[in-house]
């Protein structure tokens, strides 16, 4: 009808990209047959230019005529411009790009999706701490409380190569050290796993024993304790201001996160053996006392008496 325009049909999106992608490759294909066109007419002109008309006639390249070298050159590049055409486009062209895409895109929202999920669970783990801590505060009065178990130490026999045992016993025999040993433990508890406890002959005077063993029923002496943790082991001492840690292997490496104090027997020679003393970070521990005994008629190594303080 008059005073009415005419509607241009709309193209969406997606279609003028398909229509744009397909006039693309038509011009790809166009310009590629041109080049193979070119490529034939030129490679008969440098045939003739040579031979017909007598152009570097003389000129070769390993006994080969040049023109050779210049057809198979021009060859490559043809070749070339058809592997783009036909392979690269194909793996890597649009569709590659978008397939990439959508790769490195579900790969991030997988990953965005597990922070959620942390975030989510720190927050409520944070939002429970913090409801008990309220409800405790309400039900029961603030007291200060101070731990009473205030050092906790460790006291060890090592060699160079932190060797402390093998077989379940000690692989050297020093006098000194034992006096040592009994001279600082005596009248504290003593915290050992249950190897270490059934390497002795019987419990040692003068100190109370708290073994740590999974053991159910695990049957000592009147006197002795038996926890299932360290951690329980650490509680049971409450009434002992310097509880003492005595091994094992094990034990000793839960102990290096919870102790205050390193009694170190370090004996100056390596040894065979299947039970070692953890590595001493100085960065965590610093020495304070270092008292060196040289080896003499009762003492086969010598060694030192060290003393480290959690820094």
């Amino acid at each position: 009808m008059f005073g009415k325009k005419k509607q241009t049909p709309q193209i969406d999106k997606e279609q003028l990209e398909l229509i744009q992608n397909a006039q693309k490759r038509i011009r790809q294909k166009k310009r590629l047959y041109i080049h193979f066109v070119v490529f034939l007419i030129g490679a008969l002109f440098l045939i003739l230019f040579n031979i017909v008309l007598g152009f570097g006639k003389d000129f070769k390249i390993l006994e080969t005529d040049w023109f050779v070298f210049a057809i198979l050159g021009w060859l490559f590049l043809l070749l070339y411009h058809t592997f783009n055409v036909f392979v690269t486009h194909k793996f890597m062209g649009k569709d590659w790009e978008k397939a990439e895409l959508d790769k490195l895109v579900a790969k991030q929202q997988q990953r965005i999706e597990q922070l959620k999920k942390g975030f989510l669970k720190e927050e409520k783990l944070m939002a429970q701490s913090e409801a008990y801590n309220t409800v405790k505060s309400e039900t029961k009065p603030v007291q200060q409380t101070t731990p009473k178990t205030k050092d906790l130490t460790i006291i060890v026999a090592a060699a160079e190569n932190n060797a402390i045992g093998k077989d379940n016993d000690l692989i050297w025999h020093l006098s000194d050290d034992l006096k040592r040993f009994k001279n600082l433990t005596n009248g504290h508890h003593i915290i050992m796993g249950r190897k270490t406890f059934e390497s002795f002959p019987k419990p040692l005077p003068n100190r109370t024993h708290i073994v740590i063993t999974r053991q159910a029923n695990y049957n000592v002496p009147d006197g002795v304790i038996t926890v299932n943790s360290l951690a329980s082991a650490i509680e049971a001492c409450d009434s002992d201001t310097q509880p003492y840690i005595i091994g094992g292997g094990e034990i000793y490496k839960q102990a290096m996160l919870f102790a205050n104090t390193i009694e170190l027997t370090r004996v100056h020679h390596s040894f065979e053996a299947d039970t070692f003393f953890p590595e001493i970070d100085t960065t965590i521990w610093k020495e304070t006392h270092n008292e060196f005994h040289d080896k003499d008629e009762k003492h086969q190594y010598a060694f030192s008496f060290i003393t480290y303080k959690r820094r």
